[in-house]
């Protein structure tokens, strides 16, 4: 059955915490959620403010192939009459082939928020439908409120749907607004309404319960042919329906068509793209998507996909763009190593002791508070000093370092370093911005004649976690560090009772990485780390 897909993350999306976007952010989004085969795309409210104002003016640069720009809003307001109501005109000026309005449903609104009578609230729902049908408008009708206004009043949340639906209405949508209704109750309203209503029922659910999800792919097995959400769960308060997971549990799981096979490959892409815009993070765990949710770290669990992945993941992530990841941790068993290692024609290189070895040096290390699966690039020195155990490009001999600050006087900090390199010691002592950046110039001075190349390492981000809080000052903690060489990225990782320590390990093993690729350069081992690190 063809299920039809509405995205608001452009306009519900937006009233999330911490998510903006610019007109220009909102324009590539619209884009790629058309690519996506998404049927309804939501632009925002035209007028409330200058930016969706902007946003409708320019959707004439769209290339839509597919999807149906809509503009949203809601009933005219008490007082005025329909045709003379500023934010109805809006609407229709909107130039958009679908117009999605809320109406109040909960006859506690009606009185409390409206100030009202409930038959003067059917009137404004009736009128401002019938406006934007006779303006030749494919009219969503959202019911606001929904579920708690049936549970309060029944009779009256129902006179609301047929106030719109008599009025020409195409899609009659039932809202969770408040994200309160529970999936067994929800099924209920929803049948009740299939019973009443032919035509499209839509379904519009907030997360405030954590089963919005849920409730939406449960309301389309009770009846409801149109879904709503947001990309990425977005949404004021705890969210809307994540729409990449309905997407997925419809198609995957129920067989039904949403976006179709040939699109769903592109569900992660396109989350991932959307996240990047909103300047945010993708959650690691969320499902279908995340980087997290085809990963394996526990050895049994690795033994067991090694031989069929459907052992331990619901369905090929392939099918949602998505790719499985197996973790090197502490949990770690043989079978994780030898993945990685077969993955890419590398198990032959390390006979069963250096497999042994390099599994248990990972075990140590994660035990003392390192995290490999953050850091990928000191995984890839791992696994590159156990392919060639013998390759040294320096010892470090001692490092100091010293800081003084006097008054209101800017502090000054000087190190020294020492090290043995193939052509005898090297010292270096330099000045910097704190103590890292002084240990940072030193290294580079002691390196920079015999390893020119390391000049294009550059640090891009730099991290500091307490392991052990109780301690006090004297807490163990764990720096990640991220680099640059202008070609890629990685990370390194440090750890120690002394943050100074800590960060010149993750420094150090930035440096011989980088030694190791230039010196080194072995195609099956950098596709073994990408493959390792992809996502992180």
């Amino acid at each position: 059955m063809k299920i039809f897909t509405f995205d608001t993350t452009l306009r519900d999306g937006t009233q999330g915490e911490s998510i903006s976007f610019s007109v220009d952010d909102k324009l590539v989004i619209a884009q790629k959620l058309d690519e996506l085969g998404i049927d309804y795309v939501e632009g925002g409210w035209p007028g409330s403010n200058p930016k969706d104002k902007e946003f409708f003016a320019r959707a004439a640069e769209l290339n839509l192939r597919h999807a149906r720009l809509t503009a949203f809003g809601s009933t005219r307001f008490a007082k005025n009459p329909v045709e003379e109501d500023r934010n109805v005109r809006a609407l229709v000026e909107a130039g958009t082939p679908v117009v999605s309005i809320f109406g109040k449903t909960w006859d506690l609104h009606v009185r409390r928020a409206l100030g009202i009578t409930e038959e003067e609230n059917l009137q404004l729902i009736s009128e401002t439908v019938k406006y934007l049908k006779d303006h030749g408008k494919e009219v969503v009708y959202d019911a606001e409120h929904f579920f708690d206004g049936y549970l309060a009043n029944p009779d009256y949340a129902m006179q609301t749907l047929d106030a719109a639906h008599r009025a020409g209405a195409d899609v009659l949508v039932l809202c969770d607004t408040n994200g309160g209704t529970v999936t067994g109750r929800l099924v209920e309203i929803v049948g009740e309404v299939r019973r009443r209503f032919d035509g499209v029922i839509g379904i519009h659910t907030h997360n405030d319960s954590d089963v919005a999800v849920a409730n939406t792919v449960a309301a389309v097995e009770a009846g409801a042919t149109h879904v709503q959400g947001c990309m990425n769960g977005y949404g004021e308060r705890c969210g809307n329906a994540n729409l990449a997971s309905v997407i997925a549990n419809l198609e995957l799981k129920l067989g039904h068509t949403a976006i179709g096979a040939e699109n769903l490959a592109n569900l992660t892409a396109v989350c991932r793209f959307i996240a990047e815009l909103a300047n945010l993070p993708l959650r690691n765990d969320q499902p279908f998507v995340g980087k997290s949710a085809f990963a394996h770290k526990g050895g049994v669990h690795v033994s067991a996909v090694l031989k069929e992945a459907a052992t331990y993941e619901h369905v090929p992530p392939e099918k949602v763009g998505n790719r499985q990841r197996v973790l090197v941790s502490d949990l770690s068993g043989r079978g994780n190593i030898m993945y990685k290692l077969k993955q890419h024609g590398l198990a032959g290189r390390l006979d069963e002791d250096a497999r042994r070895e390099l599994l248990e040096r990972i075990k140590q290390m994660e035990y003392e508070g390192y995290e490999l699966e953050a850091a990928e690039g000191t995984f890839e020195l791992l696994v590159r000093e156990a392919l060639h155990p013998g390759l040294q490009f320096f010892d470090v001999d001692s490092y100091e370092v010293a800081t003084r600050a006097g008054g209101t006087a800017p502090s000054h900090t000087t190190a020294t370093v020492t090290l043995r390199a193939q052509d005898g010691v090297h010292s270096a002592t330099a000045t910097g911005h704190g103590p890292f950046h002084a240990l940072h110039q030193c290294l580079r001075k002691c390196l920079s004649k015999l390893y020119p190349q390391i000049s294009d390492v550059r640090l891009t981000d730099y991290k500091v976690r307490v392991l052990d809080s109780h301690q006090g000052t004297a807490a163990k903690v764990r720096v990640l560090i991220e680099w640059s060489d202008h070609r890629r990225s990685w990370s390194t990782v440090g750890v120690s009772d002394n943050v100074i320590e800590a960060s010149w390990k993750a420094l150090v093993d930035a440096i011989r990485l980088e030694l190791m690729r230039l010196t080194e350069s072995d195609g099956s081992v950098e596709r073994a780390v990408e493959d390792y690190c992809w996502g992180v």
